[in-house]
């Protein structure tokens, strides 16, 4: 089954989070909490980096605020005492990963990892990629579509609800004129210089099956290759003369 793979950081917070480590203090304490594998109050968290609790409790709320650490109240070892229960720190789950231009092999990744799954006896594996690098893409753009709660979309708001979501993906999508959207980053590279007929292909599909699933027709996925660009340019689509 397809799954939108979109379960990491939007690149701002990423930088925050990168941003928030670059204090000795604050990367040791959190390397301590990752080591500890369960909750750790504040206590053991100023021993571990041989600090006061006060001072503690800062740095660990400056990793809640970075998305790194996620911080709840809990009884400690399970034993409920009379006070104040005890706020406890734990590993947010959140993947950190910063590259400018932005890349997402993740989604390369899971699109051929469903192929695999998906392979049918009749097709070929290249076929079955990209089969399902169309549904991946159809399942994007339908979510797209409920988020904006739209109608009917004509070309350009479909062109600018595309710009929105592909800005996440890090396609670094530019509009030079309003029924054209090129984009100017590949995130999948560098596997688009090892497999360009397979990878150009994969994001085609994927592309194509997004503007299906945001329900336009008059916006077509293009494959036009450029030297420093991706691949593939959405714009609308050219009827033929008559």
């Amino acid at each position: 089954m397809a799954s939108v793979a979109e379960d990491r950081l939007p690149a701002a917070a990423t930088i925050t989070s990168v941003a928030a480590l670059d204090d000795d203090l604050r990367r040791e304490m959190y390397a301590f909490i990752r080591r500890a594998q369960r909750p750790v109050t504040r206590e053991e968290a100023a021993t571990a980096v041989g600090i006061s609790r006060k001072l503690a409790a800062f740095h660990l709320d400056k990793l809640v605020r970075a998305n790194l650490l996620r911080t709840r109240s809990e009884p400690v070892g399970g034993v409920r005492r009379v006070g104040r229960t005890p706020k406890v720190y734990e590993p947010s789950g959140a993947e950190i990963s910063v590259t400018i231009p932005q890349r997402r092999p993740d989604v390369l990744a899971d699109i051929l990892l469903d192929a695999v799954l998906a392979e049918r006896a009749d097709e070929s594996a290249r076929r079955t990629a990209l089969r399902v690098a169309r549904e991946h893409g159809a399942e994007l753009g339908a979510a797209e579509r409920a988020r904006a709660r739209t109608g009917r979309l004509g070309a350009e708001r479909a062109l600018t609800l595309a710009e929105t979501a592909l800005v996440r993906y890090g396609f670094e999508p530019s509009r030079p004129e309003p029924t054209r959207l090129r984009l100017r980053n590949c995130p999948f590279r560098p596997h688009t210089a090892k497999a360009p007929e397979l990878v150009c292909g994969i994001n085609h599909a994927f592309l194509s099956g997004f503007l299906t699933g945001l329900g336009v027709t008059k916006v077509v996925a293009s494959l036009t290759p450029a030297p420093g660009h991706c691949c593939v340019e959405l714009g609308v689509r050219c009827d033929p003369e008559g």
